[in-house]
């Protein structure tokens, strides 16, 4: 068992909670990064039908490299990396979308 800095032994379940906590952090890291990615395409010329499709792409790339780079990361094969990483990547595409819709404008109707 590890040693806290009080001098108590950590118990099993708090060193699960704790990689938990840690695993969350690197998935929500990979969310951060190909948000800023989708932001970037969409200033490029890129149709933006493609947003969704280069995020996931990004994602599964971050996803792999964050297995190999991040001894915490909560996959230990590349499939699985691979899938962690798209989710988040269309996770941010997600976040996108809740963040225009709360902060857009609504389209006002006139009759008439």
């Amino acid at each position: 068992m590890k040693r806290l800095c009080s001098g108590r032994r950590q118990s099993a379940a708090e060193r699960k909670e704790q990689m938990e906590s840690v695993d969350m952090v690197s998935v929500a890291a990979i969310v951060v990064i190909v948000y800023l990615v989708g932001e970037a395409v969409k200033a490029m010329t890129i149709d933006n039908k493609w947003i969704p499709v280069i995020c996931g792409g990004v994602g599964g790339a971050l996803g792999v490299l964050g297995m190999f780079i991040m001894p915490d990361f909560p996959a230990h094969d590349v499939l699985n990396a691979m899938a962690v990483g798209i989710v988040s990547g269309l996770a941010a595409t997600g976040a996108n979308q809740i963040v225009k819709q709360l902060l857009g404008k609504k389209e006002v109707k006139i009759n008439g």
